[in-house]
């Protein structure tokens, strides 16, 4: 056996099913064998895997594993005489393999080696090659000197920005996403230390093959795309936390004395210091268009205090000053917060949602303001004014914004991309039509053939073309036909075409298309898919609320709404969970098929409750559970508590 291929997944299964057909196509000639570890996706991966990929070795964990030890699990499994561990969010060329072997068998003295890596804009990847870790490389890494200075010897050891990208040579550090090892390095370095869960094990083993008389390299002469957003979240807490905790394993592990204590101490003050930054980017990125319309709304409320009481009252003074700390802050407070609850900041340019929270708002304030003393009720013409002109200045901001951003006023519409599809005319139609499947709006230009012998009066012209035909007609986005386009091209005109376009690939028979335009953002796909109201986040956000509520009601009605119930021990056992977000007071009802429905806590009822004394069969009960996600809204979960309290069926009775 040649080679063995390990790929590690977790809830990526499009992704997955993208990087097996590209391996796939790689492997032939080649004696090779495919090994995919599961740790335990809820995506389906594991059918997708069985039904579409039947020759590669599957391993399925009930848990998840982590990075380490799943590979482990494969690599004692496997016989290949190289072992190459890969990214479920990778592409491979269809020669990479081939090259790679070559190479190795060329080179006795190369214990690892790792390939060119772009991301999916077509930009490369400078973790592709990088430095050992020593504190002062990684002080430069973590205090951002490799960025202020990227093709510094001194300051960007890290990428060894001063080696060219296009160079064989030797590196330190292989990044884990591509690592093609000889077994016999692999034997004698040891396997992945299992001490790290994710991030660090590519450098320790990397670290390790060198320490064993073997050398790595960074061979570009392939190429592969690393999607990258789907398996690094760079932009969470959780990330900074166990990247930086890695770091100090290798450094516990690798150095001893005064240097070691001065190393952990400087990635202690990293985590700390890179979680600020993150909690404090994340935080303005969810508040500043809030904090905006606050100001803009504010302003405009104190210019109107001031134009009725000199245009209506005569009297410059006439409004009290604690209108400015205490009305003025509970109207935003209202408007803002109902917007916020209509999901008009998880969609910045749904004006629907945002007049629609602005009204909403308006009702409640014009309810809350009959219940203040006569002394913080100072005009309810000051309250209409000031929703209409809450209207008009967030529409106005928006449209201002939206102008910054796609440079024309056509808020609210839908940005449809102008697309350019590269493959054969069967390859088009079947994309064309999966476009329309899954709802997405489009405006197709036209089709490019994939090599001039297979060019016909269809298509706008031939591949070798495609840049101007990009140029004339302004295209937005990209979509290759894998099936007809050999990946190395593809990522060829990606390089060659610039970041500036959007590119999305579809593999043979596949019905997602798939793509990233940025190498820190989940990546972006086309698929049909079935769309769950309990997946959107302002539907998550109710149906907190939603338990919240009901807990209020709870606390402050309890002798009445408990005496009409029959199994009352069921609300007061389980009040605090709720409460405290342990549980729901409405989840799915118990079925081994949950595991590919959105997750949700565990429920105090379930849409059981609504059929009373009937007890569904197996299919029912799934399609049950199915349409209480596909079409979750507010008033189907007070039916379903309403009806559990009647009849007292909880989840302990499913």
């Amino acid at each position: 056996m040649q080679l063995s291929v390990i790929i590690v997944s977790y809830n990526v299964r499009h992704f997955l099913e993208q990087a097996l057909r590209s391996v796939r196509k790689a492997l032939d000639g080649i004696e090779g064998e495919v090994w995919v570890v599961d740790n335990n996706s809820v995506d389906d991966s594991v059918r997708m895997v069985e039904e579409k990929f039947p020759e590669v070795r599957l391993i399925v964990n009930r848990d998840n594993t982590g990075f380490a030890v799943a590979n482990n699990q494969a690599i004692l499994q496997s016989s290949g005489k190289y072992v190459l561990l890969l990214n479920p969010d990778t592409l491979v060329e269809e020669d990479t393999f081939q090259r790679c072997l070559a190479f190795m068998e060329a080179h006795p003295d190369a214990g690892a080696l790792g390939v060119k890596l772009i991301d999916g804009s077509g930009k490369y990847l400078p973790e592709s090659k990088r430095g050992f870790p020593s504190p002062w490389v990684a002080f430069c890494k973590t205090f951002g000197l490799s960025t202020l200075f990227p093709q510094s010897k001194l300051f960007n050891a890290y990428y060894m920005g001063h080696l060219s990208a296009d160079e064989t040579t030797p590196v330190d550090v292989l990044a884990g996403c591509f690592m093609f090892m000889r077994r016999e390095a692999l034997d004698k370095a040891g396997l992945l230390d299992e001490a790290f869960f994710m991030y660090g094990e590519d450098i320790d083993l990397s670290y390790r093959i060198q320490l064993a008389g073997y050398r790595n390299y960074y061979f570009p002469e392939t190429k592969i795309i690393h999607y990258k957003g789907e398996s690094t979240k760079k932009g969470t807490l959780n990330y900074v936390r166990i990247f930086y905790q890695a770091m100090i394993i290798f450094t516990q592990k690798h150095f001893t004395g005064k240097k070691a204590g001065l190393f952990i101490a400087m990635l202690q003050a990293a985590i700390w210091m890179r979680a600020g930054i993150t909690l404090a980017k994340n935080l303005w990125e969810k508040l500043w268009l809030p904090l905006l319309d606050a100001g803009l709304i504010y302003a405009g409320l104190i210019f109107l205090k001031s134009f009725w009481a000199n245009y209506y009252y005569k009297d410059p003074d006439w409004f009290k000053p604690d209108v400015l700390w205490f009305n003025f802050p509970l109207y935003l407070l209202i408007w803002l917060g109902a917007v916020w609850l209509n999901g008009g900041y998880d969609q910045r340019y749904d004006l629907r949602r945002l007049l629609r929270g602005l009204g909403i708002g308006t009702l409640f304030l014009a309810a809350v303001y009959g219940f203040l003393d006569l002394h913080h009720r100072p005009s309810r013409a000051l309250v209409l004014m000031g929703a209409v002109y809450a209207c008009v200045a967030t529409v106005g901001l928006r449209s201002f914004l939206h102008f910054l951003e796609f440079k024309n006023f056509r808020i609210g519409r839908e940005q449809v991309k102008k697309l350019l599809l590269v493959g054969s005319r069967a390859e088009s139609e079947r994309v064309i039509a999966l476009l329309n499947q899954a709802g997405v709006r489009n405006n197709i230009i036209g089709t490019i053939a994939p090599d001039a012998g297979t060019e016909s009066p269809e298509h706008l012209s031939s591949i070798e073309r495609l840049d101007e035909a990009v140029r004339i007609f302004r295209v937005d986005e990209v979509i290759f036909c894998a099936k007809d386009v050999r990946a190395q091209d593809i990522m060829s005109w990606m390089t060659r075409l610039g970041p500036q376009l959007s590119y999305k690939i579809i593999a043979e028979e596949s019905l997602s298309i798939i793509g990233s335009s940025s190498p820190d953002a989940p990546g972006e796909l086309y698929t049909i898919a079935i769309r769950y109201n309990i997946s959107e986040p302002r539907q998550r956000r109710n149906k907190r609320l939603f338990d919240l509520g009901i807990c209020a009601l709870l606390l402050l009605t309890a002798p009445v709404l408990l005496l009409l119930s029959k199994r009352r021990r069921i609300f007061a056992t389980n009040w605090r969970s709720v409460l405290i977000g342990r549980k729901t007071w409405v989840s799915y009802a118990a079925h081994p098929d949950n595991s590919r429905l959105p997750r949700l806590r565990p429920g105090v009822f379930s849409p059981l409750a609504i059929l009373q004394d009937v007890q569904p069969n197996a299919a029912a009960l799934a399609q049950l559970n199915y349409l209480y996600a596909k079409d979750w809204n507010v008033w189907r979960d007070l039916e379903i508590v309403w009806w559990g309290r009647l009849s007292g069926q909880s989840q302990h009775h499913v």
